[in-house]
């Protein structure tokens, strides 16, 4: 629903901040039923106001516009005033695409019947016409009949998704497929009977000639075979066809789809290691909390920029502002602890502390970027390494052969993230030239890219079956993408501040994203919906990780925490108490884990599930 259609008129830049002065006015003075509803209407009118005057070429009157007024809008939209601040001319308008996409695009805006007449009303009486053709041309209306919806919707309500009337609702329609590959690891030990917990062990274990026909014919399978994440993330739980607790076994009960890439073929002796792995792992629940690992780097005060670590948590990477890539041996950490608490001086526990011992590094230093280094994964395997930098380049390294193997280019600008697909051999980068980009091992050039952000792409994350990945950006969505046809499948609408980290459930039927704000938010795939918020963290989040299972999500922010929720509590909830009041604080938090003054980087589920940070 949009309004009559009215010209500006040309009565010179006085009547922006007149206008934007006597609505705003109008707006805090409302009745407080409706007032949250009719502020929702201020923030695009102000950056339309703002670049109407650089297109008009009132440059001084624009700049005198922006500071009057940003104030009001710094809490929810700090990040993009810093970018609109830069515009200066209206050639910058053209040139920025983030302003350039918003001048194309209509805001969507939820308000009731009533705040929406109280409006027109106003607009009509006061002749407020510049407001009212700001009004008809960038913001799209979503008039609900009833009372004025709840203060808790405002984030979605102002996002801007450089999308049409419509068209985000329209995206949210279309059929994905969420659930686990046909004819994986897991289903065949699932029919098989393989694979039972440690209190159903006895007569009905597995015999050692069962596993040697289960890895015989799991390598059969060539091209689907599963990876070492995929199955260390797809627990025993969801393998068998018993259980402790049944309602957690959410793997088996995932629907199985077909793969949209050509996998690669995983080696026999890494099948019956994770087969071994399997075997040996325990149940998680309220009473029986993972065991945590925490390791931290130690003078890195502006030089740490990311950290990593393996699936098998044998070897941790970080990623540093003069652009190294440093790789340990966790078997080697405690014997340089041991030295450094024995009380040598300063300068030989800095060094000790920094990785050096009796001359030769305990790490493997990595050199070959330009710039500072961003992100950093190891591939499931472990015998791989990728990092992402500030000089737009992708490395692939071989950490057999401690060298650098492949320079990958593509991205325009700093690629702020890159993570190997559970399978390995594919990866996704995310950069600052607002796309996404699906990478293979054996190819320089991008097999895809997913355009569609206005902002940042700041996090990618690949979904358990590989035909999926994520993105999360500083335009405060998430956006779900078909690696096949590279189109937008999802957006998620509901941070108030940019996305920092993503994270799949086990079963592929869930997504969590963490924000700046600290908020934490869990996402049904097949809807399109939240779940619900998870708030708790006072700072950045800046890494998630599920269990094995999905029973369990682990958070680790800036706020020096490390923070575990239930994830199992959500989904027992019925879908008729989704509304009801409460029902954010179903997704409870079970334990939080303090540092003294140390902030969380990364999370990694070890392979006896135990969580490793």
């Amino acid at each position: 629903m949009v309004v009559s259609h009215f010209w500006l008129s040309e009565n010179g830049p006085a009547r922006y901040q007149e206008g934007y002065g006597k609505l705003r006015s109008w707006t805090y003075t409302s009745l407080d039923l409706y007032k949250h509803e009719l502020l929702r209407v201020l923030y695009p009118v102000f950056i339309h106001c703002f670049m109407d005057l650089v297109a008009k070429g009132h440059t001084q009157e624009a700049r005198t516009f922006f500071n009057s007024f940003r104030e009001d809008h710094e809490m929810m939209h700090l990040r993009d005033l810093q970018k609109l601040e830069g515009i200066l001319s209206p050639s910058h308008l053209e040139e920025m695409e983030f302003a350039h996409s918003l001048r194309q695009s209509k805001v969507n805006i939820k308000i009731c019947q009533y705040s929406y007449e109280l409006l027109l009303q106003y607009l009509q009486k006061t002749q407020s016409i510049t407001m009212l053709g700001i009004i008809n041309e960038h913001i799209n209306f979503q008039v609900s009949p009833g009372q004025p919806s709840s203060i808790s919707d405002d984030a979605e309500v102002v996002t801007l998704v450089g999308s049409s009337q419509d068209t985000a609702k329209h995206i949210n329609e279309k059929e994905i497929r969420w659930g686990l590959l046909e004819d994986s690891f897991e289903e065949r030990l699932e029919k098989a009977g393989g694979l039972m917990p440690d209190s159903e062990k006895g007569e009905g274990e597995t015999k050692e000639g069962d596993l040697e026909e289960n890895k015989k014919r799991s390598t059969e399978g060539g091209k689907q075979g599963p990876s070492v994440k995929k199955l260390k993330k797809d627990k025993v739980l969801g393998t068998t066809g018993k259980s402790i607790r049944s309602e957690t076994n959410t793997v088996s009960m995932a629907p199985r789809v077909k793969p949209e890439l050509t996998l690669p073929v995983m080696p026999t002796e890494v099948e019956y290691s994770i087969l071994e792995d399997l075997r040996n792992r325990v149940q998680l629940g309220s009473m029986a909390l993972p065991s945590v690992c925490f390791y931290t780097f130690i003078n890195t005060h502006n030089g740490l920029n990311c950290s990593s670590i393996s699936h098998d948590g044998s070897l941790v990477a970080g990623g540093f502002s003069d652009s190294s890539l440093k790789v340990w041996d966790m078997a080697k950490i405690g014997q340089a602890a041991t030295a450094t608490m024995q009380g040598e001086n300063e300068t030989t526990r800095n060094e000790q502390l920094l990785g050096t011992e009796d001359g030769k590094r305990s790490y493997t230093l990595f050199q070959g970027h330009a710039g500072p280094i961003y992100s950093a994964t190891f591939s499931p395997l472990g015998d791989f390494i990728l990092s992402s930098s500030s000089d737009s380049t992708i490395r692939l390294w071989s950490t057999k052969l401690n060298a650098n193997l492949v320079c990958y280019k593509g991205h325009n600008y700093p690629v702020w993230d890159v993570q190997f697909s559970p399978f390995g051999h594919y990866f996704a980068s995310s950069s600052h030239d607002r796309t996404a980009r699906i990478w293979s091992m054996d190819r320089i050039q991008p097999l895809r890219i997913m355009a569609g952000h206005l902002s940042d792409v700041d996090c990618v994350q690949w979904h358990a079956n590989c035909n999926y990945i994520a993105t999360g950006s500083s335009d405060k969505t998430v956006r779900l993408w078909d690696v096949q046809s590279g189109e937008c499948v999802r957006i998620f609408i509901g941070h108030r501040s940019m996305i920092l980290s993503l994270a799949m459930s086990p079963d592929g039927r869930y997504m969590a994203s963490g924000d700046e704000d600290g908020t934490i938010m869990m996402w049904d795939l097949s809807s399109g919906r939240c779940v619900t918020p998870l708030t708790g963290h006072t700072s950045c989040v800046w890494t998630l990780d599920f269990s094995g299972e999905g029973s369990f999500l682990a958070s680790g922010s800036a706020d020096c925490t490390v923070k575990l929720w239930d994830v199992t509590a959500s989904t027992k909830t019925p879908r008729t108490e989704e509304n009801k009041a409460g029902s954010t604080n179903r997704l409870r938090s079970l334990k939080a884990l303090p540092t003294k003054a140390t902030p969380v980087y990364s999370l990694r589920q070890g392979c006896s599930e135990k969580a490793k940070f």
